[in-house]
């Protein structure tokens, strides 16, 4: 699912600093136009969440394929919600719900169930939402690229729930935790 024609693929990135011009070029891949099936063949589990937004991907058999092939690996299982997230753009949230069998039973078997249940109730359903919102954010951060400074942690206490969808979108896309960083400092920014 391309963007819209009046969006552009940014290729390269440029920065001037102190009068230091840094320009880097880079090759970029299209989601979009990448067979879902390769994904399978090759494998490269780590692209299992996107198969739903790769060519081809966007069937209910495939998400139902990539779901299984996930939960069949212990080191990548918990990136499910990942995937349920890409499927829900390119399929019904009932049937996604449906595919990913969700009910309270798997809810139960989350690791961050207790956790979430138990500040739900002390702090209330917004803030318990926040928080798992929070930890989901750092261990996205934490399993791409490791250690996440306290600093950081601290900055997103304040964060909304909203806000840190948009900070997980970036966790996500960017390539670095500095390249995340300027995005959280430019997005904080207006606030201050």
């Amino acid at each position: 699912m391309p963007p819209p024609t009046t969006v552009t693929v940014v290729s390269s990135y440029e920065q001037e600093f102190l009068g230091l011009r840094a320009i880097q070029d880079y090759r970029v891949i299209n989601l979009w136009e990448v067979d879902a099936e390769i994904v399978f063949q090759q494998p490269i589990p780590s692209l299992l969440p996107f198969v739903p937004i790769l060519r081809g991907g966007g069937e209910a058999s495939v998400v139902q394929r990539a779901l299984q092939t996930l939960r069949a690996d212990a080191q990548f299982n918990q990136l499910e919600s990942l995937l349920a997230f890409f499927a829900s753009f390119v399929l019904e949230t009932p049937l996604v719900q449906q595919i990913m069998r969700w009910d309270m039973t798997v809810l139960r078997e989350s690791p961050w169930y207790e956790e979430i249940l138990t500040e739900g109730k002390e702090l209330g359903l917004q803030q318990g939402l926040e928080q798992g919102a929070r930890r989901q954010l750092i261990r996205v951060l934490q399993q791409r690229f490791g250690e996440v400074p306290p600093s950081v942690v601290a900055s997103l206490e304040s964060a909304s729930v909203e806000q840190l969808e948009n900070f997980m979108d970036a966790a996500i896309s960017v390539s670095s935790l500095t390249e995340f960083l300027t995005f959280l400092s430019d997005e904080k920014a207006p606030e201050q």
